[in-house]
């Protein structure tokens, strides 16, 4: 009998405000381009102040932009996350609610605090720098999961960037923890090459006996392997998931459906934007491996809707455009 829910995510929440800027400006700020860089509320202030109006805002974190990807697709998904009681909370909720996810999240009992954000700064050459206030979600903890809705879906998927905050690094285990009792299959994505060298400790924690699906882009996974030799990080990935998928940009991507290494062809396009594309991805994925489709073919549309999300500023593509895509991998 199919569960209720697809896929259960769980991951920071954060308002994502993106930015166009130059990498002078970058410079100036001292900023490292291209990765995930934690600061605090001030510090966050203070770019902020030296930035142009934002040209995107959206209910954000690698697991949103993942789930909600899944439900515009036609999947159904719970998300479970943290946010406070002001502006920017409550804007977080509506938009997961009209993205047709379910979530934890009550309107009328949201903490006091201060609702995560991430600055993202997308460079001409279509790279993502991120810079992030955790604010209320470093404090995710086993009160914001649903067992009965986890216990119900097909897949839990974890993203990496929780590894950052203790509290939410001991959810996460705790998550999984209760999935694997539940006989859900477990998901995790490495998110971001700083989680793998500054969080590794915790990724191997997460990861514990092994998941059952791991996404990670070329780069991470060469880091998480501590080689240069895609072949040799191929192999060791082998050793922690039984299916997986190593994205690869122009490249297009292999995934690893637990038999067989398959090669996923890149759809060639000019990029604008870069944010959100692993994201796309495993909500393409997810979707289509829960919902009758083969890898390859979930690979497909995977690849396809990455692809062209790239081509557009935030982490998000048109649910016409999207459903136009499903149609023409199938």
């Amino acid at each position: 009998m199919k569960k209720k829910y697809d896929v259960y995510g769980i991951g920071n929440a954060l308002v994502d405000m993106e930015f166009k800027v130059t990498p002078e400006l970058l410079q100036n700020l001292s900023i490292d381009k291209g990765v995930m860089t934690l600061m605090d509320e001030s510090q966050q202030n203070k770019v902020t102040q030296h930035l142009p109006p934002p040209c995107k805002k959206s209910s954000g974190g690698s697991a949103a932009n993942t789930l909600v990807a899944l439900s515009q697709l036609g999947g159904k998904g719970f998300y479970s996350c943290k946010v406070a009681k002001d502006e920017a909370g409550l804007f977080y909720l509506q938009d997961l609610v009209d993205c047709g996810l379910d979530t934890n999240l009550i309107p009328d009992n949201l903490p006091e605090g201060i609702t995560g954000k991430c600055l993202v700064l997308v460079t001409p050459d279509a790279d993502r720098t991120m810079n992030t206030f955790l604010g209320i979600t470093k404090d995710l903890s086993p009160q914001e999961l649903n067992k009965s809705a986890l216990q119900d879906s097909e897949y839990i998927y974890i993203e990496g960037y929780l590894v950052s905050s203790p509290v939410a690094l001991q959810t996460a285990i705790f998550a999984k923890n209760l999935a694997q009792e539940a006989g859900v299959k477990t998901s995790f994505s490495l998110s971001d090459p700083n989680m793998v060298d500054f969080f590794r400790d915790g990724i191997s924690q997460i990861i514990g006996n092994g998941v059952d699906l791991l996404f990670a882009n070329e780069t991470e996974a060469l880091k998480m392997a501590n080689t240069n030799d895609i072949t040799i990080a191929i192999s060791y990935l082998k050793t922690l998931a039984k299916t997986f998928v190593i994205t690869r940009g122009k490249k297009g991507s292999l995934i690893f459906d637990s038999e067989n290494m398959l090669e996923i062809e890149p759809y060639p396009v000019t990029a604008v934007d870069t944010v959100g594309a692993g994201d796309m991805y495993a909500g393409c994925l997810l979707y289509g491996i829960t919902n009758g489709l083969s890898w390859p073919k979930a690979g497909k549309l995977a690849s396809l809707a990455s692809a062209k999300l790239v081509t557009n500023f935030g982490a998000r593509l048109d649910i016409s455009i999207l459903n136009s895509l499903k149609n023409s991998s199938l």
